[in-house]
């Protein structure tokens, strides 16, 4: 099971690292389930993955502060919306199956929208 979680997370880490030169392709979640399949295998690959210099910040900000950039927001909730219009124009044979997967889009888009952009910064008393 260890070797296959690592397997997993390895897999993720790829995608995530394709995602960074592919446009519309997502990092960040497949680095987050990377970390999630090293936390259950490999402590190692996980302090890896943390403190990488170019993979590690954006997961550190979630870890930490919960925070997804405007800029991950605007391209999560695009790709949603264009899927759906996609969908819509080329694919479904009536509204049926586009408003299922619109309503299925609707509340992941409402979570990553309603997340803080920027970490709070504290302030003094």
């Amino acid at each position: 099971m260890r070797y296959g979680l690592m397997a997993f997370g390895w897999f993720n880490v790829m995608l995530g690292v394709i995602g960074v030169v592919v446009p519309g392709m997502p990092t960040t979640v497949f680095l987050l389930i990377a970390m999630w399949a090293f936390s259950k295998s490999s402590e190692r690959f996980r302090l890896w993955l943390f403190n990488h210099k170019t993979l590690g910040p954006p997961i550190r900000n979630w870890h930490e502060h919960r925070v997804i950039p405007p800029r991950a927001k605007f391209m999560a909730v695009g790709m949603m919306s264009l899927s759906v219009v996609i969908l819509a124009v080329f694919v479904a044979n009536s509204y049926m199956l586009p408003t299922i997967v619109a309503a299925c889009m609707a509340p992941v888009a409402i979570f990553i929208v309603t997340r803080r952009s920027h970490p709070l910064i504290p302030t003094s008393l």
